[in-house]
């Protein structure tokens, strides 16, 4: 087991849309399909999934957990409807998504439950997402580094959030990164324009190519299918010492995503 290096993310996308784009990325050949409870869009992931026709042993299917299910009574009904909307007796990876300190839950509380759920068979891995170092510490205390198969975190060529990593990779963490791409903002960089044009490649190749470089998971989404498959290709491009000085330079702390109430206080 291990979270695929790159994955297809469905944030945003619903209905039909959704649907398109899961079964686009399937035919093309992704495996890796993250989801999640508010994205509201389970259960059409879960149609395109059955309708693919890509057998389920060849998939690595994510899902996380919302706030309002986090407690020892809510968790693992609420993965159990999860599960049947994606239309699979079970999950590879489940994850935690907001640490939400308005929320009257411990990190104790709901670690313990999702470990609960992967003892059922409910889901073959666990994970968080969001987690500051002093709450990847409390979850770790809880369920131990070994059942933590990941931290899902904000990164990219802005906000490449080096404390929280660091702390991650030296407790055997592994990260993936969403917004990757900075809700586009990435693609217009004239360094990450440059180096596209250095390797003949789209921006988004090189950004997705870099932070997999780093040895993070990516889970870019799209509605389109050129740039499916040209997210796909990103994993054959190497970057070398130049290029990546020159994005770690790009770094400013640009955060994106900061919902009040949901969000901890960040490293």
């Amino acid at each position: 087991m291990g979270v695929p290096l790159l994955g297809l993310g469905t944030f945003r996308l619903k209905d039909d849309v959704v649907i398109d784009s899961v079964k686009t990325a399937l035919e093309l050949g992704y495996r890796a399909i993250d989801t999640a409870q508010i994205y509201e869009n389970e259960a059409a992931v879960g149609k395109a999934i059955a309708e693919s026709g890509v057998p389920r042993h060849e998939l690595y299917i994510t899902t996380k957990i919302w706030i309002e299910n986090f407690s020892k009574e809510k968790l693992i009904p609420s993965l159990k409807k999860s599960l049947s909307e994606l239309q699979t007796d079970y999950g590879d990876l489940s994850i935690i998504q907001w640490p939400a300190p308005s929320v009257a839950v411990s990190v104790g509380e709901f670690m313990t439950a999702l470990l609960e759920a992967k003892t059922q068979g409910l889901t073959r891995e666990i994970g968080i997402s969001n987690f500051t170092i002093p709450l990847m510490e409390k979850a770790i205390e809880v369920v131990g580094a070994e059942n933590i198969a990941t931290n899902q975190i904000e990164l990219s060529p802005y906000l490449q959030n080096r404390k929280v990593v660091e702390w991650a990779n030296k407790h055997g963490i592994h990260i993936t990164s969403y917004m990757t791409l900075a809700y586009g903002k990435a693609l217009e960089d004239d360094v990450i324009k440059s180096i596209a044009k250095k390797h003949s490649a789209t921006p988004a190749q090189i950004i997705l190519a870099w932070a997999m470089g780093e040895g993070y998971s990516v889970i870019p989404s799209s509605t389109k299918r050129e740039n499916l498959a040209s997210n796909l290709l990103s994993v054959d491009i190497k970057l070398d010492a130049d290029d990546k000085k020159a994005i770690a330079a790009l770094d400013c702390d640009g955060r994106l995503v900061n919902p009040e109430g949901l969000a901890p206080q960040w490293d």
